[in-house]
């Protein structure tokens, strides 16, 4: 009887683990577009090895989107980078018309990964993080965001300090769709949502090309809305927000600096510019339940999203 069984029994034990190879261990299959000959094309600059290369418009937001959020992101939070890397390429391509290239493919425009940067950055969740971008990509292509019937200047930046920025406050023209707007998801999803640095005195100074002196004095002189810096006296010195930050590699110009002994200590909070649509708190919303074109709308007032 037991002979019978073990008959019986070892058919099916090679169907489950044949199942298991097949279903476990095999490669995922990547997906893929498909294009018409017309379908829009982009030319890209690649900085590191000085060429230009040409691509489908859609494999471009691809590689932007992989380069600017995690993959591990919520996927509606995904679909609304999607949507702001497309119109920022956009007005890219409408201003570069008498250049060789359309846009840049690092931080001077948006960070733009090809397949083997990609390969090396996800080793082996290559094809389940692919999968899930161009998943992103796929389910809004063709979609950009509008004001007024035209392509949005689409900023975005990592994390916010609890508010957008008013644009005006930042660079100068106020655009009717980039208004602060609260952002209190970064806080508890962002790792980056606040900074310490400690640096000596003499390092302080160095940086900022400052005589040094045994005593620091901070005066804030001009601030946007929400806090920011723009403006400030460091002993006397009237300085630019946006050079001390640049300069002492800070994450944004929201921050305090105070002198503990021989030492300085600065505290930031937020990581980028402010304007337009933060990253985090696009994430925080999708964990909410959020889908992408609510997030757009909050991040961006009184657009719509059109297609191509």
């Amino acid at each position: 009887m037991k002979k019978i069984i073990i008959t019986l029994l070892f058919p099916l034990i090679l169907i489950f683990i044949s199942f298991l190879f097949v279903n476990i261990f095999r490669p995922e299959e990547i997906i893929n577009f498909e294009y018409n000959e017309d379908d829009l094309k982009i030319k890209v600059f690649r900085e590191e090895n000085n060429t230009i290369e040409e691509m489908y418009f859609e494999d471009y937001i691809v590689g932007v989107l992989s380069g600017e959020m995690p993959a591990s992101f919520e996927l509606e939070a995904l679909k609304a980078q999607a949507l702001a890397a497309r119109s920022y390429a956009l007005n890219k391509i409408a201003d570069n018309t008498n250049e060789d290239y359309d846009v840049i493919d690092t931080v001077a425009n948006q960070v733009y990964l090809g397949d083997n940067d990609l390969k090396e950055k996800w080793k082996n969740n290559y094809s389940t993080n692919l999968n899930k971008i161009k998943k992103a990509v796929l389910e809004t292509k063709g979609e950009y965001i509008a004001y007024d019937g035209e392509v949005i200047e689409a900023f975005f930046f990592s994390t916010s300090t609890g508010k957008t920025e008013n644009s005006g406050e930042v660079f100068q023209t106020q655009l009717p769709y980039l208004k602060s707007v609260d952002s209190t998801w970064d806080e508890s999803v962002s790792p980056v949502y606040k900074q310490e640095i400690t640096m000596s005195l003499n390092d302080f100074y160095t940086k900022l090309n400052l005589n040094y002196s045994d005593t620091l004095n901070i005066e804030n002189v001009k601030t946007t809305s929400t806090g920011r810096i723009k403006e400030l006296k460091i002993n006397g010195n009237l300085m630019n927000a946006n050079d001390v930050y640049k300069k002492l590699g800070l994450k944004s110009t929201f921050f305090t600096i105070n002198q503990v002994g021989t030492n300085v200590v600065i505290n930031t909070k937020g990581y980028g510019h402010g304007v337009g649509m933060s990253q985090y708190g696009a994430q925080g919303m999708a964990k909410e339940g959020y889908t992408y074109d609510q997030i757009i709308k909050y991040y961006y007032q009184g657009v719509e999203i059109k297609k191509l």
